[in-house]
């Protein structure tokens, strides 16, 4: 069933004359009764009851024409909407993930559009991937940041170019901070404070070589600010990403990352066959130009 069908059908039901319908399509009445012959034959009823006098339509008729009359409408909208100017471009766009350095390209493509269009206005929420996901199923978020592994098989995605780093975060003071590097072993039976965003990780928990069941965690935590204020205070060590937390200048707090080295890629997500208003069209249009740069 083809949009040209539908409007030649649309015109039919109008004029409720083959003959009139031809004139107003500037098509042949030939023409224009093999075509609704052909689309009776596809949906396989009549739509028409043919009289002397005037054509009528039958009952599968009236809800195709009801049909046929949202979708020509639809069309309409979305072709006026896709070619309007955007001088005065507004809207919302909302954006969930954890905390991850690697959000300063999401920031510089949010700039990119509202330094050029004010209106648009962008709303962050920060969570682990799970409660990123379903905000984003619910359609409480437009885009989702991942950390992988994450099964991304029902969404549309992107790479993000910045990897993030795990690592420890401890104060300053702290014997483990004389290490370049931190192993599993260093931290067996130290207490531990871990991000939940970690926490489901398979790659962390292999990386230990031992069930979360068994590592002293004595703290959990999804905002890394907060979970370094136990660091500070000398709860323990937090298991994390780099470069969220100052640890220059006079900070009491340093990073040091693990080995073997444990990297995790990011990714932006959003809804297969979403359908997005300009002001997010836009913003993904400036994300992928800022990637491919």
């Amino acid at each position: 069933m083809e949009l040209r069908e539908l409007k030649y059908f649309l015109a039919v039901a109008r004029e409720e004359s083959i003959s009139k319908a031809a004139a107003s399509l500037y098509v042949t009445q030939p023409n224009l009764s093999r075509q609704m012959q052909n689309l009776e034959k596809e949906i396989g009823q009549s739509l028409f009851m043919r009289g002397t006098k005037k054509i009528t339509l039958t009952d599968a008729g009236k809800l195709l024409k009801k049909r046929a009359e949202e979708i020509i409408d639809l069309y309409n909208k979305t072709e006026s909407e896709l070619n309007a100017p955007i001088t005065d471009l507004s809207g919302d766009v909302y954006i969930g993930g954890g905390e991850s350095y690697a959000m300063q390209i999401i920031a510089q493509a949010a700039h990119s559009v509202q330094s050029e269009f004010p209106k648009v206005k962008f709303h962050l929420f920060s969570g682990d991937s799970a409660t990123v996901s379903e905000r984003l199923d619910k359609g409480l978020i437009d885009f989702g940041i991942f950390i992988e592994p994450f099964d991304l098989s029902e969404y549309e995605y992107l790479r993000l170019p910045l990897c993030d780093r795990w690592g420890v975060l401890m104060r300053k003071d702290s014997p483990l901070a004389e290490k370049q590097y931190v192993t599993p072993e260093d931290l067996w039976d130290k207490p531990l404070i871990r991000s939940r965003q970690s926490i489901g990780k398979n790659i962390v928990s292999d990386w230990f070589g031992k069930n979360t069941e068994e590592l002293n965690i004595v703290a959990t935590g999804n905002l890394l600010y907060n979970m370094s204020l136990l660091v500070e205070e000398g709860l323990g060590y937090a298991v994390c990403l780099d470069k969220i937390i100052r640890t220059d200048g006079d900070s009491r707090l340093c990073f040091r990352p693990l080995f073997p080295e444990l990297i995790s890629h990011l990714d932006i997500a959003w809804k297969k066959y979403q359908v997005f208003p300009k002001c997010k069209e836009l913003f993904l249009k400036r994300l992928r130009k800022i990637i491919e740069n």
